[in-house]
């Protein structure tokens, strides 16, 4: 049954090329413009193209996405609001799966991009036949696409402010970085050195690849300690510094500032250690909620609202102050999150033009 349909999906795209053809895509994107500017999405297919999911935070991200959108379809905002997740953290997969969801009639595409350029041709291939892409988190560079984004590099010089005002002699820091090839990761890294750059009592001892992952971060560290002189902050991605920490402790070594990325495990283990010894850190990340807000985006260009390209939306920072509130509303094994209604998405909107 599996290569029955596999094959049929194959045929269907084969057919589906040959007909389109540069003035059926012409056609198809002039009704779908009408249709957009009509204000009622309520017959719209909306889809979600999701590259990665093996961590808490994209779990969260997609939960949030399939609450969110359950709501919209029950409310007869659209028609569906279909998520898919790739099987491997691949671009060309993706765009595959991009371009299944053009021969599907999706109206509109919300993008979570394996990489800022390679899914271009893909993206513009969408656009060229009348599909709305929005992209979130992991943005694309086409200009055809709306993105919607944190300043991830402001993300991380923010962890090395942060640490200079906490360690006034600086000292060395071990870096955690995420997902290796992917825009988040780099963006957040470059923030990192950036930020030391600004702050050379600093230095950087030390960098592994944690992947968002508390369990690799942990095996990542534990394998490079033994190689580094003393220690005295950690600047991470999210889904890194529990691990961090348990490697550190595993080692028995000294625990740094550990700066933290709103994981549930994260703040149960800040939350312990402040409460044992007064422990002090800064937690930030960007919430998962951001599908959300993506979902509505979305929604509004099809409706017909004028909408700026770029949208930018603030980081979600937990500070100690904040700690017991954050770690009440955060499931266990998830993160600290918010989601996005209509009205933020105007908000937002709103706030750009």
């Amino acid at each position: 049954m599996e290569a029955r349909s596999s094959a049929q999906r194959e045929e269907t795209m084969n057919i589906s090329r040959m007909l389109l053809g540069a003035a059926g895509i012409a056609m198809t994107a002039g009704l779908a413009h009408a249709d957009a500017h009509s204000g009622d999405t309520s017959e719209m297919r909306i889809a979600l193209s999701n590259n990665y999911a093996g961590n808490s935070w994209r779990q969260a991200m997609l939960q949030t996405w399939k609450e969110s959108t359950a709501q919209a379809v029950a409310d007869g905002v659209v028609a569906a609001a279909d998520a898919y997740t790739t099987s491997e953290n691949q671009a060309t997969e993706q765009a595959a799966q991009i371009q299944n969801m053009i021969l599907q009639g999706y109206d509109a595409i919300v993008l979570n991009a394996a990489s800022p350029t390679a899914l271009n041709g893909a993206v513009k291939e969408a656009c060229d036949a009348g599909v709305i892409v929005v992209s979130f988190d992991g943005i694309v560079t086409e200009p055809c696409a709306y993105r919607i984004a944190v300043d991830f590099a402001q993300m991380g010089r923010e962890q090395v402010e942060y640490l200079a005002t906490r360690l006034a002699d600086g000292g060395n820091l071990l870096e955690i970085r995420g997902l290796a090839g992917v825009f988040v990761d780099d963006e957040i890294s470059k923030g990192i050195h950036e930020g030391v750059d600004n702050n050379d009592q600093f230095e950087i001892v030390g960098s592994v690849h944690g992947d968002w992952a508390q369990d690799v971060a942990q095996k990542a560290v534990a394998g490079i300690l033994p190689s580094l002189p003393e220690v005295v902050g950690v600047v991470t991605q999210g889904g890194d510094g529990y691990g961090t920490a348990q490697a550190f402790e595993a080692a028995g070594r000294d625990t740094p500032l550990i700066v933290l990325g709103n994981r549930q495990d994260e703040l149960q283990w800040w939350a312990e250690q402040r409460d044992a010894n007064g422990y002090e850190t800064l937690s930030l990340s960007i919430a998962p909620g951001v599908a959300s807000l993506a979902f509505w985006v979305a929604q509004q260009v099809l409706a017909g609202e004028e909408v700026p390209q770029d949208l930018t939306v603030p980081f979600l920072k937990i500070t100690q102050a904040d700690l017991d509130e954050a770690l009440a509303s955060t499931p266990e094994g998830s993160v600290a999150n918010v989601s996005y209604f209509l009205e933020d998405a105007q908000q937002v909107i709103a706030d750009a033009e």
